[in-house]
């Protein structure tokens, strides 16, 4: 089996030119939209209309109380009554998802109990999960497959530093990883950088081995 990159565009929903950036990239790529911000519903259409997977970006409570995961977040604090209906709710909004991924959640995926609590909906909903791996001590694949579920985790971060020649190291990294383990999966954000250096990447990778897929294409389910 050939080598695999697949590559998650996350915090989709609050801004329609720099989602259709990456649209314009004709490459599979996996878009991760935020729930109940203003064009979520409306991009996940689009997304969709152009072939490309869509997924739920969950927030979840981080560890600084001071960052604000957005609506449809879930915390700690709250009962398996609530959590239920926040998912419920959130999923109800994108029904064109088919998995989904953390949004912050340092402090969220680091609990056993609330992460079981959580996978057991999105996988009797039958969605798969991957770990956007926010914090050392998340707790969340781990959960996902002794669960059963279709799973995974990011193994680089493209644009923590959202400058283009150092977007372009962390995707080279992921070759190297594919090229390693057989696949790779990378998280970037709407950035117009982040689309410029997968553009760039997509070149480096003709008449190579690797090619470019959906994230449900490497679950290790």
């Amino acid at each position: 089996m050939s080598p695999t990159v697949a590559l998650i565009i996350d915090d989709i929903g609050d801004s329609m030119s720099r989602a259709r950036r990456f649209l314009q990239l004709n490459t599979p790529l996996t878009f991760s939209i935020l729930p109940r911000l203003r064009y979520s519903q409306i991009l996940a259409k689009e997304i969709n209309c152009c072939g490309h997977e869509i997924m739920l970006h969950q927030p979840m409570e981080p560890a600084d109380p001071r960052l604000d995961p957005g609506p449809g977040a879930l915390y700690l604090g709250d009962d398996p009554e609530k959590i239920s209906r926040i998912i419920e709710e959130n999923i109800s909004g994108l029904p064109l998802a088919t998995g989904i991924n953390n949004h912050m959640g340092s402090r969220f995926t680091g609990s056993k109990e609330k992460m079981r609590e959580t996978l057991r909906i999105f996988k009797n909903s039958r969605m798969f999960f991957v770990d956007s791996r926010t914090s050392l001590h998340s707790k969340a694949y781990t959960i996902a497959k002794t669960l059963h579920m279709p799973a995974a985790y990011r193994h680089y971060f493209l644009d923590n530093i959202p400058f283009e020649p150092a977007i372009l190291s962390q995707l080279r990294k992921l070759k190297h990883c594919a090229l390693q383990y057989g696949t790779a999966i990378g998280i970037g954000h709407p950035f117009p950088q982040t689309a410029n250096a997968i553009g760039l990447f997509m070149k480096e990778l003709k008449n190579t081995e690797i090619s470019l897929v959906h994230v449900s294409k490497v679950l290790n389910s």
